[in-house]
């Protein structure tokens, strides 16, 4: 059983793939129990199940949400952002849905903001500003929820910059605003009112949004969540593509010491296509009610 519960789609984020290419890659990797985590978006939750049903894969809904964290040992008790991912929720769920519009409507504000900002770098460099008309370009390039990924993809096509990773480094990291505040708490409540469950997402990711920005301490994370993440949480994504043996051990050894659930995926955005490499073992699956 090959199980990939971390990946992204074009439709609701910021992958490079539409649903029926994801699908169909992944039945040719034999994956067999997956999950599409868009950001902030579960629009494409439906097709999904579609077309898991077209492959006869098991499918588990999912969502993956930005969270604002804080903690009195850390960052001068300033917060930080982590993800949460979210499975097995009711994708008709009221509450739910209306949180995740009004998230994406507040991307599309940012982005503009993060435009404006961008642009007086740009001017300050003697470069071409962006105008309206780059505005719609980039918003014509966006299936699902708007956010930093899709400029810097713009400003590579601009010749701007030579990379994504270049247009964060001299542009996105410094034009940044900040996203909507989502408490753990809140996101907890949202998954959870919904009927799913709610997972503490690559916590030791160093290139991402993870503990790693308190401390690179495994020890000093896993003391965080067990201090104050406790009551919101129904697992810990312990496989992912940034984490190594003993990060996945550490992990592992924390979760079942809390007896909390434990899952894994790539975190495939398709650039490049990842999904199916992390080995995510069956039992992963059993929790959901999956048996193959």
């Amino acid at each position: 059983m090959k199980i990939d519960l971390h990946i992204h789609s074009r439709e609701g984020s910021d992958g490079r793939m539409k649903l029926p290419e994801i699908f169909d890659e992944a039945h040719r990797r034999h994956i067999t129990v997956i999950s599409i985590t868009d950001h902030d978006s579960i629009e494409s939750q439906k097709s999904a199940q579609a077309l898991a049903s077209k492959y006869a894969m098991h499918y588990i809904t999912g969502v993956e949400l930005n969270i604002s964290f804080s903690h009195p040992r850390y960052n001068d008790s300033k917060p930080i952002s982590l993800d949460v991912l979210g499975y097995q929720f009711d994708i008709f769920n009221r509450s739910l849905s209306q949180k995740l519009a009004e998230l994406r409507e507040h991307r599309r504000v940012r982005a503009e903001r993060i435009l404006g900002k961008i642009n007086e770098e740009l001017i300050r460099r003697d470069i071409q500003p962006f105008s309206d008309a780059d505005l719609k370009a980039i918003e014509e390039t966006v299936d699902g929820a708007f956010g930093r990924p899709h400029i810097a993809d713009y400003m590579v096509k601009k010749n701007i910059v030579s990379s994504r990773q270049a247009a964060f480094d001299k542009y996105l990291v410094k034009c940044d605003i900040p996203k909507l505040p989502v408490s753990l708490e809140e996101a907890s409540s949202l998954v959870r009112g919904a009927g799913g469950k709610i997972i503490l997402a690559h916590p030791n990711n160093s290139n991402g949004t993870s503990l790693v920005s308190f401390t690179p301490s495994l020890q000093k994370q896993i003391e965080i969540i067990k201090e104050s993440m406790l009551p919101y949480l129904d697992g810990i994504e312990c496989w992912h593509s940034s984490h190594d043996k003993r990060a996945v051990s550490a992990y592992l050894e924390a979760a079942r010491s809390e007896s909390l659930l434990v899952t894994g995926g790539s975190d495939c955005h398709q650039n490049p296509v990842i999904m199916g490499t992390v080995p995510v073992p069956s039992y992963v699956a059993t929790q959901f009610g999956i048996t193959v």
